[in-house]
Parts: C-alpha cells; structure tokens; sequence
C-alpha cells in the first residue's frame, strides 16, 4: 500500500466509521448536539437522517465514546428484524439472555431494567442505525417503549438514524402517534465545497501527514463536483487517487492524479449521476452503463447466498447492512473487507477486522483475486468470477471443510468498525 510512501502511519480514507478521522463541520457538529440533547431532555428522542455515506455512523460512533459512565447503551444496526428479534436484541445489548422468553416476559424485563437503572441515577439510552429497514410494527414497539416514565420523566432515551426514507416512513398517517413523540428532527446534508477540502486535509492530517500538502490545491474543487461532499464519495476518490500517485511514483496528488483516478472509476460529475440503488449495492451508479468487471457469489455450508455484481469502483463487505455485500454472522466484522476493481480486475483487502480474510487456507491482507478464488469469512464463503454467472453447483463447497476452517481461529465480533 501507499503508506510508507507518502509517510503515513495510517489509512487515511478507509471506509469504516473511525471516530478518530471524524471531522466535524457545522452541519455534523449541530446533529451531534441533537444527539447530545437526547441526554439533556427528560423525553429525549430524536431523529437523525442523511444519505447514503454523509457520516451518520461515524457521528453515531464518536457521540458514543463521548458518553459519560452513566449512560447504558444499547445500540442495535441490524434492523431488518421482526418486533420480538428487536426486542431481544434490545435485551441483549443489556446483558440478559432473553430467547426463551414470551414477549410479555421480555418487556416486563425491559420495563424492570429501565426503572431500576432510573432508581440508580443512570440513564439508558437507545441507539438505532439504519432505521429506515424498520418495519411498521418494530417502530411502533419503540413508540411504546418510549412511553415508559416515572412520575417525573421518560426513563428511555432513544436516537433513530437512517437514511431519508426514514423521515417519510415516519411522516406517514400510520405512525402519526411516534411523529408526536420525537423531540427533535435533523437533516444531515452533504459537505460544502470548502468543508470538503478542510476533511480531505484533516483525514490526512490524521493519518500522520501533519501539515504536509499530499492533496494539491487545485484538486479540490474537482474533488467536490465528482464527489457532491458526500464523505464516502470522497474517501474513496481520495483512497483511489492516492494509489495513482503511490503506482506513479507522485509524492502528491495533481489534478492529472485526480483525472486518472476519476477515469479508473469511470464516474460522472456528481450532479449527472442518478441515486437508483441496485440489488446488493449501496453505491450511487452512473447512467451511463459500467462494464461489469466480475462477479462475488456468498455462500454458506455449500448453499448459495448471494451475489454481488463488481463494476469499477469499490465494494465492502461486512457485518451491517450500509456494505454492498453484507455477511450475518457474528464471525464477520461490521466492515471486514473491500474489493477494489478497475477493468483490469479485483484486489481485496482487509480492513482491519478481527478474524482477517483467507484464501487458500492462508490469511492475507491484500489479494489480487483470479477467476475461482475462493474467500473464506469465518463461517461464510465468498467466490469470485470475471466473466460468466456461476451456477450454484460452481460455488457449493464442502459442508465439513467449511465448517472446520471456519470454526478455527474465530472470534466474536460485536463492536469493532474494521
């Protein structure tokens, strides 16, 4: 990698919510105190949306380990979940095994819990990514549970965000009633040109650059019309054209970098793209058709999964639903891995994650990937192939061998980004 060529001590634009990279504009410093201010108020329950890659989950992140000793979280990310499951995992964010218990034991539990961490001096605060997958039904057991209070306050903070789809479920005629119950509601929009330079200069800065220039000031206002100031946009432009300049041998990033880097991902100008979202992708596309480049098909104990269609560009797979390709199993971390392609292929990396990516049997941390590899994550298998789609019967694996080498080596992955 580029690292030790441009003298940085780490990754400047990797995709994952580090809140140690988390730069705080005027837009992201305001939705940061509405979450704040669900600790402050006694009916404390705000909303937060913003697009695809606006740094929802990053915010979320350092807004967290802010949090004084007092506060008991529960933060839940995987919401494509029924009433009961969300009530469980509410649960078990608490440190109780509810799974055999009936619903009227479990909310009879959660009711206990708050009130007795009330009676404590402590407040309990719920944090739900990616709301917007939350069906009717879910957001109205949370509609009750914010109900629960003392004689003097609500005992149950709660902070829901998601993408914009989040806001019109909520302003729809069925769940007027939780419309009623939010205290506040904030709109998390894009970078502005001049933000955009000052994050792109503070990730570096980060990163060990210090003071240094790596990015060349005319490259910015380029940087805002591809990228629009969505941040994940920027990360990865800036992450591709640093590997430009790392394989030219460039110590910065010129305009003539940045073209390059813009051509290799075959994007349009941030204000021609359109924002329809294919099966598995949570990628913006272009109009204009992309080549596809291959193809990574997800399985399981030999069952088919999945598949993810790679077109030039960038595709992370992990834990939670914001990858392009997401892997349920708690072996997998919440981004584990990213697949860069150009036309000329794919290249994976780890990104940090706890139990790493193997192929072949071997653990590695950069890949380039050829026709038939075969990625192993924990329990989980990923194929990969450049031209034709594989049948089931291409990918099926062996049950025993998968289940040996998965369970080797493994450990629980519940908190950590990478």
């Amino acid at each position: 990698m580029y690292l030790e060529h441009f003298q940085l001590t780490d990754l400047p634009f990797r995709l994952s919510p580090d809140p140690h990279f988390l730069y705080l504009s005027h837009i992201h410093s305001r939705a940061k105190a509405y979450m704040e201010s669900t600790i402050w108020f006694a009916d404390g329950f705000v909303v937060i949306t913003g697009e695809i890659g606006s740094g929802k989950t990053t915010l979320i992140e350092s807004f967290l380990r802010e949090l004084e000793s007092d506060v008991v979280v529960a933060q839940i990310n995987q919401t494509q979940i029924s009433p009961i499951e969300f009530l469980q995992t509410m649960l078990v964010q608490f440190g109780f095994s509810p799974y055999k218990m009936r619903k009227v034991e479990i909310l009879a539990t959660i009711n206990q819990f708050l009130i007795e961490q009330y009676s404590q001096g402590r407040k309990v605060l719920l944090v739900v990514d990616e709301a917007q997958n939350l069906g009717n039904k879910v957001l109205e057991e949370i509609r009750l549970l914010s109900g629960i209070e003392t004689t003097r306050e609500k005992v149950l903070h709660i902070i829901l965000a998601g993408q914009p789809e989040l806001s019109t479920k909520i302003d729809s005629p069925e769940l007027v009633q939780l419309r009623q119950r939010v205290r506040l509601r904030f709109h998390l929009t894009a970078l502005s040109e001049q933000d955009t330079a000052e994050y792109v200069r503070h990730r570096l800065r980060v990163a060990g650059a210090g003071e240094r220039e790596i990015f060349e000031p005319e490259t910015f206002p380029v940087i805002y019309k591809y990228t629009g100031g969505i941040p994940r946009l920027v990360n990865t432009l800036c992450d591709t054209a640093l590997l430009v300049a790392f394989a030219q041998d460039r110590q910065t990033v010129s305009k003539e970098v940045l073209d390059a880097a813009i051509s290799e991902l075959q994007w349009v100008e941030f204000v021609a793209r359109t924002f329809t979202q294919l099966p598995g992708s949570i990628e913006d596309t272009s109009p204009q058709e992309q080549p596809t480049v291959g193809r990574l098909v997800l399985s399981v104990k030999g069952a088919v999964v999945t598949e993810c269609l790679l077109v030039p560009g960038r595709c992370v797979i992990g834990r939670t639903p914001d990858n392009d390709l997401q892997v349920e199993n708690k072996y997998v971390s919440r981004h584990h891995a990213q697949v860069i392609t150009t036309v000329d292929g794919s290249v994976i990396e780890d990104l940090n994650s706890t139990n790493g990516i193997f192929v072949g049997g071997k653990r590695v941390r950069r890949h380039r990937l050829q026709e038939g590899d075969v990625v192993s994550l924990g329990l989980h298998r990923i194929a990969y192939f450049r031209k034709d789609r594989p049948t089931a019967e291409t990918v099926a694996l062996d049950q025993a061998d998968v289940e040996a080498e998965g369970e080797e080596n493994v450990e629980v992955d519940e908190d950590r980004d990478g």
